[in-house]
């Protein structure tokens, strides 16, 4: 039995890690802004730590005599329009990561494992990535470029200083009990309000428990040193709705807007943004509509398979059982094939 500390905790991805390690009979210390919310980790048996990792002497004592440590917090939205957004986006991704190892460096912990993204890829334009991809920008989002500052400014750097850590990135992460865009994405269609899809805009898909898996095999064999890309099979969003549509038996958008139009709504939302601020989803202002415009982030897991024995559910299986949940949390039933 080992002892991890974990940040991230409360969120999507981070939740997961702490009942994978719970379920494995590891200790799992989480430090979390507020305990008082964070009863479901109590549930699993895990130690809250109140802390930040804006603030690094919050992560100190929690830290301290640990096996292990997955930084997995992040700051994630699509749809910047402010300053301080952009502010909040540096502090958490970047500032926070230096914050989490630079304590752990201090502590002398044994191993590492902080959670990057294929993001930092940016646009693949059609090809798998693997680890020795580099794209030095400009980026197409305030996420996509202050996680490529959090892996390439701070956390290689301080593994070419020796620091014990590995990095993995995951591509786009579903499953039941997503709070990203994705979800909100997911529901629109499932009520029909979604008229349109990116054509030609694809990922690679990964469902929540095999990413989570993908960490705790990081940790387990990951060399440090290195980074493993995780993702799991490459889909454009047209295709994920059309297995969508056989699960649900909802049709799917059958209009496919070329990036044409969305590279100039972006424009034009971006002139609208910097006079006024519209209440708008996200996925129609400027950034959204940017990051959709016929864009891949397409990733390679083959060294992960090869090197940690990482595997990843095809889409359709994981896209039945996160689309039947939602359609069971929204009360709808399975629609007869039109």
């Amino acid at each position: 039995m080992a002892a991890y500390f974990l940040t991230g905790a409360t969120g999507f991805v981070g939740g997961v890690p702490a009942r994978q390690l719970r379920e494995a009979g590891h200790e799992v210390t989480a430090v979390v802004r507020s305990p008082t919310r964070a009863t479901e980790l109590e549930h699993l048996g895990a130690r809250l730590a109140e802390g930040d990792v804006t603030n690094k002497e919050s992560l100190r004592a929690p830290m301290e005599g640990v096996d292990g440590v997955f930084h997995v917090a992040g700051w994630y939205r699509i749809g910047v329009r402010t300053v301080e957004e952009i502010r909040t986006a540096h502090a958490v991704n970047v500032e926070g990561t230096r914050n989490v190892l630079e304590v752990m460096r201090e502590l002398g912990i044994p191993k590492g494992v902080y959670t990057s993204t294929l993001a930092v890829f940016s646009d693949t334009r059609g090809r798998l990535a693997d680890e020795t991809w580099r794209h030095d920008g400009p980026h197409l989002s305030v996420y996509d470029e202050t996680k490529w500052r959090a892996h390439y400014e701070v956390a290689e750097p301080m593994m070419r200083g020796g620091l014990p850590l590995v990095i993995v990135q995951p591509g786009l992460v579903y499953g039941p009990g997503d709070t990203s865009s994705l979800r909100r994405t997911l529901h629109q269609y499932l009520r029909g309000r979604l008229p349109m899809v990116p054509k030609g805009t694809a990922y690679s898909w990964g469902h929540v428990e095999d990413t989570v898996r993908g960490h705790v095999l990081a940790m387990e064999k990951g060399r440090a040193g290195e980074s493993y890309v995780i993702c799991g099979p490459s889909h454009t969003l047209v295709e994920a709705f059309a297995q969508a549509e056989v699960v649900t038996g909802v049709p799917a958008p059958r209009i496919q807007a070329p990036a044409g139009v969305l590279r100039a709504l972006s424009a034009a939302m971006g002139a609208v943004e910097r006079v006024a601020t519209l209440p708008l989803p996200e996925t129609f202002s400027a950034e959204g509509l940017r990051v959709v415009a016929r864009v891949t982030y397409l990733g390679n897991s083959a060294k992960a398979r090869r090197e940690l024995g990482f595997s990843a559910r095809p889409l359709d299986d994981g896209l039945r059982e996160t689309l039947l949940q939602e359609m069971r949390l929204l009360g709808m039933r399975r629609m007869a094939p039109a």
